[in-house]
């Protein structure tokens, strides 16, 4: 049997009854320990004023809720210097001022919202007999996120998107403690430089290469240290051998051609449409064969595997159907193709200024629907100018010599800064071909395995002369890359030699991520924050 003693919800509260109430659940009357301190000037008060019952949630029982009655005095003040008169006995542990449930409801409350959401948590709550509906649980967990955690000395800046390629937030994290500090709402400059003006005690600033980020730490914490992330440069280092790659064609995935087959895109279409032309021809005429034969076209389909609709459909043309193109609308750019090129010959190329010349004459589709049509144009302009500078360094895409299939850039970038101790026979096969295939590729791995080298060593002395030999190699990309680590050379020397790096702060992200989607996309800034902090900075 429970005592009374087990009802109650602290050691300043003695129990004087417990009863059923009218809507089925648990009715406890209490009262306060006696003790009237005047929260202004701290004198004992003997003299009681009045008293009033509290109602608040407790702890359900039996799978029933617990309303707990609490008798509540109120005091008067004896100091005649103490500008309050009357006050009432306070309870903290037991409950907060105006509060409509006890201390540790709230806080099975507020984990329950941590950790579930809104909605899931009011349902698990109603089935343990607790009845606090969503907008009660996420007002709990946004209070209680209100508190500072301790003042962070290494911190990691990082984005995320609210849109993808639209909109995009700020994430900082506590490296030491491992935690989630805080939430900004975007990505500019000016509020990151803000919240680390807020914080001076931050010595160490890990983030990626947005330069949108050194600039903050620059302004808003000039004492600290910034270190770039050994991911984003290893990372920055396989784009750029990437972007090299591309100048010995894209793959295609196919087995390399004889010498008879190897023609040029254009006839290699033309024949594929003649061929495709050909089967039509050669199915007509078996289709008008069989039914020749007296076969029903049920019968012809169960043999040809078309369908009947298509079946009848051909045996009523006498020659095989081409297909037809869809009838040009005004609502397709392409329907005022002829303007546009005329437009486009004298030098008129901005989407604008021929988005509203073609709406003069009856165009009634979008500007995106435009753009894309002129992307096209760009593409082909560019390419075409790529082709005449770059005629004389493009070479034919190198391929595996057992398979005959192309490597692809995106292959040959990984397996350039892959160690060779690691590789597999077939990528080093691969590797192999590539640096009998590819003049730079023995350069750029050579590059790469010296450059990853320096990153696990922990020594930034060599990173100089790797610099200027990247330089030297006359690879344009490489180039650009040892430039852009020259600018940021600070940076990428603390990333050296400091052992800091912005991986926990990516895997905040990948937290929030999941947070942001289990509830919908529907999350604003003070939620996503509150759920992202720690349970200690939210108790």
């Amino acid at each position: 049997m429970i005592s009374k003693k087990h009802w109650s919800p602290g050691s300043d509260v003695s129990i004087q009854s417990v009863e059923r109430s009218d809507t089925g659940g648990w009715l406890v009357s209490g009262i306060l320990t006696p003790r009237g301190i005047c929260p202004d000037c701290g004198l004992h008060s003997r003299r009681r004023h009045g008293w009033r019952y509290r109602r608040l949630q407790d702890f359900p029982a039996h799978g029933d809720g617990v309303t707990l009655a609490l008798q509540v005095c109120r005091w008067r003040c004896l100091a005649s210097a103490c500008p309050r008169r009357t006050f009432s006995d306070h309870i903290p542990s037991i409950a907060r001022p105006f509060a409509r449930r006890t201390s540790r409801v709230g806080e099975i409350v507020s984990h329950l919202g941590h950790a579930t959401g809104g909605r899931p948590a009011e349902r698990l709550l109603h089935r343990l007999g607790v009845g606090v509906s969503d907008d009660t649980v996420l007002r709990h967990l946004k209070r209680r996120a209100d508190s500072i955690a301790q003042p962070p000395r290494v911190v990691g800046i990082d984005d995320w998107s609210w849109r993808k390629s639209q909109t995009y937030g700020t994430i900082i994290v506590d490296l030491e403690r491992r935690t989630v500090i805080d939430i900004l709402e975007d990505r500019t400059v000016e509020n990151c430089t803000n919240w680390l003006r807020r914080h001076p005690e931050i010595e160490v600033v890990s983030r990626d290469r947005c330069g949108l980020y050194a600039k903050a730490a620059r302004q808003g914490a000039p004492q600290a240290l910034q270190v770039a992330d050994r991911f984003h440069l290893v990372q920055n280092l396989r784009q750029a051998i990437e972007e090299q790659m591309n100048l010995h064609g894209r793959a295609t995935g196919r087995a390399l051609l004889s010498d008879a087959d190897n023609i040029s895109t254009d006839l290699h279409l033309q024949r594929s449409r003649l061929a495709h032309r050909k089967s039509r021809e050669e199915i007509f005429t078996k289709i008008h064969a069989l039914r020749e034969q007296g076969l029903s076209c049920s019968e012809i389909e169960r043999r040809t595997g078309f369908k009947r609709r298509s079946v009848a459909k051909w045996l009523k043309s006498e020659v095989p159907p081409d297909r037809r193109r869809a009838t040009l609308k005004p609502t397709s750019p392409w329907y005022f193709e002829g303007i546009l090129a005329v437009s486009w010959k004298k030098g008129n190329k901005r989407g604008r200024q021929l988005f509203h010349e073609i709406q003069s004459h009856g165009y009634e589709g979008s500007y995106s629907h435009l753009q894309r049509l002129l992307a096209g144009w760009r593409r082909a302009e560019k390419q075409t100018s790529a082709d005449l500078s770059t005629s004389s360094v493009r070479l034919e895409p190198v391929r595996d010599p057992q398979t005959g299939h192309a490597i692809s850039p995106v292959i040959a970038a990984a397996l350039c800064i892959k160690p060779r101790a690691t590789l597999t026979s077939d990528q080093a096969r691969k590797v192999d071909a590539l640096k009998a295939g590819s003049p730079g590729f023995a350069t750029m791995r050579s590059l790469a395995m010296r450059f990853k080298g320096i990153l696990r060593g922990r020594q930034s002395g060599p990173l100089d002369a790797w610099i200027d030999n990247a330089v030297e190699t006359n690879i344009i990309p490489i180039m650009r890359f040892a430039r852009t680590l020259h600018r940021d050379i600070d940076a990428v020397r603390n990333a050296i030699e400091l052992p800091w790096s912005n991986g926990q702060a990516e895997g905040q992200v990948n937290r929030l991520k999941t947070l942001k989607r289990a509830m919908y996309g529907r999350a604003g800034p003070e939620l996503l924050r509150a759920r992202m902090l720690p349970l200690r900075h939210t108790e």
